[in-house]
């Protein structure tokens, strides 16, 4: 859609050829770049259908409504569009009990399908304690309807998924994640890929916050990695509208979607953490970014051989890579005197499956995929992941013996993002104010 936007732009006719089910989709996505009346066809086509004797005869059916959309006259509608009207919204949209204003949100859209926290006028204004920024200052616009993120309505968001004021810092880095290009979340976000943002967390703001990093990081239970994860995955849909079905076309959805956060156990790292990495400082706070849309939790040998040759047999595709090895597993290779960059070198140049077996090898466009998969008999071996620099290695998790691998896509552009937190001049206090909201659980 935004091909055929683009050709309108510069006075040429132009004609989308949509999936039936994906019309909503391409309404929005012409809209957000101001030309809605774009013409689009609704195509019987199955998506991503290649054969030809199902493809050829419902195009030609739709051959004269193509030629008609590309030589009829502009309407004009189509030649002045009249833009959506924005209507003053009251500050007090509705007044209600817990049940009737969860019931409101709800039916509006806003919701995730849990229950919300009211952002109440008090609730925002104590919300707002964690950033020095003003709440009407703008840290950019989220695709893919290209709202307006403002400060206040991240604080919004993070009410109604149950945060603390504290976390208020590590969500505007996260929207400052989005917005960077590197992150392509203007791809993942709305893919039929089903790719859900991945948190990971760095720097003394662990701590602060309580974030977990051991037993169960990724797990239920602990309000950090819960409530910011959902933060976020509220200001995706309702800042950015990325709302699912119409813009978020993730064939099967992702439950990572709800939350995927954790922090990196830096203590039990032998190698040094991942924000210094990626380029930070060691005492800078940090948060970084990729979008997996799978998950492969691993059952190694306990010895080094062992973990690598599980680790080289369990990554899953080509594209950027988390793998998280918990503490006894970084220490049983740093101890055989491994470094990160050999285990990845290794995995990069052993991690490797015959040629057809791999989806990035297509023998009838050869020329069109990159060098690393270029081979000519298609039982010839071809690596699973082409360049060592899409993976990271972080050490979390608790005691066990799983390796957990997660694994995304990668583009042209696409690269591993880290972010700083930059933090209040009230953050001590405001630190010791909700350090104590833990769980505090009998033992038996």
């Amino acid at each position: 859609m935004y091909d055929a936007v683009y050709v309108e732009q510069l006075n040429k006719p132009a004609v989308a050829l949509v999936n039936e089910n994906f019309m909503y989709d391409a309404r929005s996505a012409a809209s957000s770049k101001g030309l809605p009346t774009v013409r689009v066809l609704a195509s019987a086509v199955p998506c991503e259908c290649i054969n030809e004797q199902i493809v050829e005869p419902i195009i030609d059916s739709m051959m004269d409504d193509i030629i008609k959309g590309l030589t009829k006259p502009l309407s004009p509608q189509e030649e002045s569009p009249e833009q959506p009207k924005v209507e003053e919204t009251p500050r007090i949209i509705f007044k209600g009990n817990l049940q009737e204003i969860n019931r409101f949100f709800y039916k509006r859209g806003w919701a995730d399908g849990l229950p919300i926290i009211p952002p109440t006028e008090e609730a925002v204004k104590e919300m707002l304690t964690g950033t020095d920024l003003p709440a009407d200052h703008i840290l950019g616009k989220i695709v893919p309807r290209r709202g307006k993120a403002t400060v206040e309505k991240v604080a919004i968001n993070a009410v109604m998924a149950g945060a603390l004021p504290t976390y208020m810092p590590v969500l505007i880095a996260g929207v400052e994640a989005l917005l960077d290009p590197e992150s392509f979340f203007h791809v993942w976000g709305v893919s039929t890929g089903s790719w859900a943002p991945f948190w990971i967390f760095n720097g003394p703001i662990r701590k602060d916050l309580n974030i977990n990093y051991s037993s169960g990081t990724l797990s239920p239970g602990n309000i950090a990695n819960a409530t910011i994860g959902r933060s976020m995955a509220l200001i995706i849909k309702n800042i950015g509208g990325a709302r699912p079905g119409i813009e978020d076309m993730g064939v099967l959805g992702n439950t990572g979607k709800y939350s995927m956060v954790m922090a990196e156990n830096e203590e039990a790292n032998p190698w040094g953490p991942l924000h210094v990495e990626n380029g930070l400082h060691k005492d800078d706070s940090a948060v970084s970014l990729i979008f997996p849309n799978s998950s492969v939790p691993v059952f190694p040998g306990t010895d080094y051989d062992g973990l690598l040759n599980s680790m080289i047999h369990s990554v899953t595709r080509r594209g950027l890579t988390c793998i998280v090895l918990n503490p006894a597993h970084a220490k049983t290779l740093f101890e055989n005197g491994w470094t990160k960059e050999e285990i990845i070198t290794y995995i990069t140049q052993f991690a490797r499956v015959p040629a057809y077996r791999n989806p990035s090898y297509h023998k009838a466009a050869l020329i069109k995929i990159p060098k690393a998969y270029r081979v000519l008999n298609e039982m010839e071996s071809s690596p699973v992941i082409e360049n060592p620099a899409w993976i990271r290695i972080i050490v979390a998790g608790g005691p066990g013996n799983f390796i957990g691998i997660y694994a995304g896509g990668r583009w042209p552009g696409n690269e591993w993002v880290t972010k700083k937190v930059n933090l209040p001049a009230n953050w001590g206090s405001l630190v010791k104010k909700y350090k104590d909201v833990v769980p505090n659980y009998a033992f038996y």
